[in-house]
């Protein structure tokens, strides 16, 4: 019994779209499990362990809380498209132009918000002091306010009719967005193009970063300098190293205040050992300068690979974008579509196992408050520097 061309070619046809499918929606349910669990948890953290309440984790708590939400509320819908075939959308054009807004206003302040970031981490390697006294969370909170009013602004206009939409969308990408046409025909290049500009003004800040981090540390020709002046040991003078003066500052230094430090407070003296046992004990700071520019960089770091991983995850989408809208009559394949919208999905759940990664005190932290399902618990003991 021979059967017919036409047919093997259904049935493999037939075969071949449902195991796409059943790809599809493994794939995205383990990003939404990931999204919402890890999510989650990393802001549990954040919220419940005090010592994480600082001006970076400000943003780093707003990140987790947009992502969950795209994970829990945005992807369930484009699962159930999958499920259905690409069919057409049915629950009306009003909840489809919702979601395709609330998409795009997750979009954009995750955006907006890394670029914020990159200032703060700008200013908290290039202007230490500056940010160590000013940059608190109340002005982190500010600023995440204003990357969600920006976001607002750039998305919300298609609610009100203000811009060319359709829900056709949902058949190429499987899940409701802005269309993307010529830009005779459509109003999305000002979106395309201004998220894109976002992005590249977040890593230029970096650049600028790490430029200043290399020309600070390019060696320069020696020069004789006289030797440091000291009466008890706080040298001071042209040749000193700065070391003597912040033990000084941290209250290590007896008699006169040198001349250079004039009108600097000193803290209170714990020379003797029993004040020394009691500070210890009592948890006195001492100067903690350069542990903190060194964490300031691992949080910088952290930071940065969020940016980069969403560069590289909406770069593709971006791609098929300007392609569609600057080559008129263009066709991209269904292929390279269906895999640069799948990468923008799984940026909603990669931010929270970046900052596990790159970040031990998150870890650490996780590991306490979620002792039961991340093993024993590490002790934490306090350190200090001199």
């Amino acid at each position: 019994m021979r059967c017919h061309p036409s047919a093997l070619h259904n049935y493999y046809g037939t075969t071949a779209a449902a195991a796409a499918a059943a790809v599809k929606l493994a794939s995205l349910a383990l990003i939404i499990c990931v999204g919402v669990a890890g999510n989650g948890a990393l802001s549990v953290a954040l919220l419940r362990d005090a010592s994480l309440h600082k001006a970076p984790y400000v943003f780093l708590l707003d990140l987790c809380v947009a992502d969950a939400l795209r994970s829990a509320v945005c992807l369930p819908f484009v699962a159930a498209s999958v499920h259905r075939g690409g069919s057409a959308w049915p629950h009306g054009a009003l909840r489809c132009r919702l979601l395709a807004v609330l998409s795009a206003l997750l979009c954009f302040h995750g955006a907006l918000l890394l670029l914020c970031v990159s200032v703060t981490r700008y200013l908290a390697i290039a202007h230490h002091r500056f940010y160590a006294t000013r940059v608190n969370a109340c002005v982190c909170g500010a600023l995440v306010c204003a990357a969600w009013t920006l976001s607002a602004a750039a998305a919300l206009p298609p609610v009100f009719g203000a811009y060319a939409f359709a829900r056709e969308e949902e058949e190429e990408e499987e899940q409701c967005g802005f269309e993307h046409r010529h830009l005779r025909a459509n109003d999305t290049p000002g979106f395309v193009l201004t998220l894109a500009a976002v992005v590249s003004a977040t890593h230029a800040v970096y650049v600028k970063t790490l430029c200043f981090v290399y020309d600070h540390r390019k060696m320069k020709p020696a020069q004789p300098v006289p030797a440091a002046v000291s009466q008890n040991w706080t040298f001071h003078g042209p040749g000193a190293s700065g070391q003597a003066a912040a033990n000084w500052i941290a209250g290590f230094g007896r008699g006169p205040t040198p001349p250079t430090l004039v009108g600097v407070r000193q803290a209170a003296s714990s020379s003797s050992s029993s004040s020394s046992s009691s500070s210890h004990h009592g948890g006195a700071r001492r100067l903690l300068v350069l542990d903190e520019f060194k964490m300031e960089k691992r949080i910088g770091r952290m930071y940065y690979m969020m940016t980069l991983s969403f560069l590289v995850l909406w770069a593709p989408y971006l791609a098929t974008c300007c392609v569609r809208i600057f080559v008129k009559g263009a066709a991209v394949p269904q292929v390279y579509l269906t895999a640069a919208v799948w990468m923008t999905f799984v940026q909603a759940g990669v931010n929270p196992i970046i900052s596990l990664v790159f970040n031990k005190e998150l870890r650490l932290r996780l590991r306490a408050c979620f002792p039961w399902c991340l093993g024993t618990q590490t002790p934490m003991e306090p350190y200090y520097v001199i």
